[in-house]
């Protein structure tokens, strides 16, 4: 694995500093091969914790893979309701090696941080469906979008995911998620954490004020029902999954106006909310 800075790292919001930590990292092990135990060198997922503080507190901390820490920090802080634009972020100082992300930001409201986390039960728009944390409340939105993409196009997005994994093919320990439009993939994001590939790629989008007009997400991971708030909180409102979704998460996408498809493997796919958008589906 490549050597961890010594030194503070400061970083402007919409800077691009990162630190020289690595993806993965090799171990020696020993494979059975059929007929023996063979020594071998094995390529292997980084895992570290990153602990976030907000104006000096404690806010989380993350374990994550330690790439593009900077716009994972910035969609983490997005998605938990702290800030909405990147202008938002008055600083953001990494201490790469003790794992800390420090952040200063502009006119923190005491809400905002006391609601983080503390369990809610309301209806979703106005639905039948139920948030569970307030800042989900205040956060998820409904997406309305005219985008329609045809089965093959989800196909051709979720092998360019596939090729961009590098690090998944050598370790086999990394979701992958990536912004695309109906025909290219523009940015692709890995993680050991689901949750992190999203807010990596969320982080992204603000720091560069990229639009996610007629965007959609490809993602390696099962559907859950925070991958589907994640993705009503970024605006995106097709979500493609070689994996399943769960029962909350069909629930909460199909009030937020999100197309679900899953189980996109070789020629078969499932179409679970808003068919309409996948234009095979009349």
């Amino acid at each position: 694995m490549d050597n961890e800075q010594d030194q503070v790292e400061s970083v402007s919001p919409a800077g691009s500093a990162e630190s020289g930590l690595s993806s993965t990292t090799t171990w020696s092990i020993y494979r059975y091969n059929g007929t023996e135990i063979l020594p071998q060198e094995d390529t292997i997922a980084t895992e570290t914790p990153l602990t976030i503080k907000v104006d000096g507190e404690e806010f989380a901390t993350l374990v994550y893979t330690p790439t593009d820490t900077v716009d994972l920090v910035t969609g983490f802080l997005a998605s938990e309701g702290l800030i909405r634009f990147v202008d938002q972020i008055e600083s953001l100082t990494l201490e790469v090696e003790r794992g800390f992300a420090h952040v200063k930001l502009r006119h923190l409201h005491q809400l905002s941080r006391q609601m983080v986390s503390k369990r809610f039960i309301g209806s979703c728009c106005g639905k039948s469906r139920q948030f569970y944390f307030h800042n989900d409340a205040r956060t998820a939105k409904t997406v309305r979008t005219e985008l329609q993409i045809t089965v093959q196009q989800c196909f051709h997005l979720m092998n360019l995911m596939q090729e961009q994994s590098a690090d998944f093919r050598a370790t086999g320990g990394l979701h992958n998620a990536a912004l695309c439009t109906a025909d290219e993939l523009l940015l692709s994001r890995s993680d050991i954490g689901r949750h992190n590939a999203l807010d990596k790629i969320y982080g992204h989008l603000l720091r560069h004020r990229i639009s996610v007009r007629d965007k959609i997400i490809a993602f390696s991971g099962r559907v859950s029902s925070e991958v589907t708030l994640k993705a009503a909180k970024i605006g995106v409102g097709i979500l493609l999954s070689k994996s399943a979704p769960t029962d909350l998460a069909l629930r909460l996408a199909q009030d937020l106006g999100i197309t679900v498809v899953g189980f996109i493997r070789r020629d078969q796919l499932t179409v679970y909310t808003h068919p309409q958008r996948i234009t095979e589906c009349r």
